[in-house]
């Protein structure tokens, strides 16, 4: 793949990401047998942790949709070679059941086969997220 179709992905999954396109159909840029990775509090919250398989990527989506309110995202750079593209942002985020807030700059780096993406590592304040998500709410 050359490095403008795998920004082009990139680009495509942002897209669907912050639409109201659905789970599978968000699912359907990605691998089969996708290697999901966002290292952290394994527990904490569902996304987190190692998975295989592309049902990954449509759980996240809705878990994300029903656990945790965007606040606000911004993307600085989708940097991309013929091997991989690298999101490089900052997010903000409302975790429902605990209402705290998760501050973070994150990487997502996106490696590619065939067109499709057939790995995500995403890479944030890990430790932040856990609070958040683990925090008892305030009476």
């Amino acid at each position: 793949m050359s490095a403008k179709s795998n920004q082009d992905i990139a680009n495509a999954f942002l897209a669907k990401l912050g639409s109201e396109a659905s789970p599978d159909e968000i699912a359907a840029l990605f691998t089969e047998n996708l290697a999901w990775n966002i290292p952290g509090d394994v527990g904490a919250l569902p996304w987190l942790g190692r998975k295989i398989g592309r049902s990954a990527v449509a759980d996240f989506v809705r878990d994300t949709r029903t656990m945790i309110e965007r606040m606000s995202l911004a993307i600085h750079d989708v940097l991309a070679s013929e091997a991989r593209a690298v999101i490089l942002g900052e997010l903000k985020s409302r975790v429902n059941h605990t209402g705290k807030l998760i501050e973070t700059p994150f990487a997502i780096a996106l490696t590619f086969i065939d067109g499709k993406i057939a790995s995500y590592v995403m890479l944030e304040d890990s430790f932040t997220v856990s609070q958040a998500a683990r925090a008892q709410t305030s009476s």
